[in-house]
């Protein structure tokens, strides 16, 4: 199964009756939080005030407002691909999921490598309820994304004997965890992205039991176009060109919190950051 279907409805919302409960729970959330829009967005913790200056009456409230809950990670669909057992395959019970390097196949799988710019991804999974100020230690997150040409291991054809692009991480003091990868491909009808999947612990996540967050990160405009005019990425540059977060099934109801910070360049590789609060 192939998830650049170019024929036929797209299937990486597993359907529109799967998909509407997700969108509207999304939404929901939107509508809630449009109250309080700036410490949705922002997710800060803490106003900075110079040490030689008293807290006035202004800044106790900024303070006491920072502690205030933030939004959660959008809700999003983990596609027809997650290899988690919802949906065939279970890599998650596999021994050696647990790795920072999603470069190459493991275990019984055929051994392949995924190539393409370098990519190395940081999530830092905090607690929503805590105004985003308190990391999430020894939770545990499940990443997974296609190759450059827009293949999912496991499911697309030719790359079903692959499981690479697919790996588990617990969370250290800092609520972080850190993936080496590749700059994903940009397959037809959807906006380059990553998924992911946040857990309580490192066991729920071997055991594929307990999900608490699926989620989705998507990338700035301007770095897909420079890494797509690199080698390898061709059938990306054709695909994009008819896409925009704006119009994106998933992401065309709001992104800011979702939009990864990057740093770096084709030749040396990129870095993605976000910040998930759960």
């Amino acid at each position: 199964m192939n998830e650049r279907h170019d024929e036929g409805p797209h299937e990486h919302d597993r359907g529109l009756s799967y998909d509407l409960p997700v969108l509207a729970r999304r939404r929901m959330i939107r509508l809630m939080a449009g109250a309080s829009l700036i410490p949705l967005m922002g997710c800060t913790t803490e106003e900075k005030t110079p040490a030689s200056s008293a807290p006035s009456s202004s800044s106790a409230s900024s303070s006491s407002s920072s502690s205030a809950a933030c939004a959660e990670i959008p809700e999003e669909t983990a596609g027809p691909f997650p290899g988690d057992g919802s949906n065939g395959v279970n890599v998650l019970k596999e021994s050696g999921v647990v790795r920072s390097d999603l470069t190459k196949s493991f275990g019984d799988s055929a051994g392949g490598t995924a190539e393409g710019v370098p990519l190395t991804i940081t999530l830092t999974v905090v607690d929503a309820a805590s105004g985003c100020g308190t990391p999430k230690k020894s939770a545990a997150v499940y990443l997974w994304h296609c190759d450059r040409e827009g293949n999912y291991s496991l499911y697309s054809e030719g790359v079903t004997d692959e499981n690479y692009l697919r790996g588990v991480q617990e969370t250290d003091d800092k609520g972080q965890v850190t993936f080496k990868s590749v700059f994903p491909g940009c397959y037809a009808g959807r906006w380059p992205h990553i998924h992911f999947e946040v857990y309580g612990s490192l066991a729920d996540a071997t055991s594929a039991t307990s999900i608490t967050n699926t989620s989705q990160l998507a990338f700035p405009k301007d770095v897909c176009d420079t890494v797509y005019a690199t080698d390898g990425y061709d059938a990306s540059v054709r695909n994009l060109s008819s896409l925009s977060l704006e119009t994106d099934n998933i992401f065309s109801d709001g992104h800011a919190l979702q939009l990864a910070t990057m740093k770096g360049s084709a030749e040396e590789g990129y870095t993605a950051a976000l910040t998930v609060p759960v």
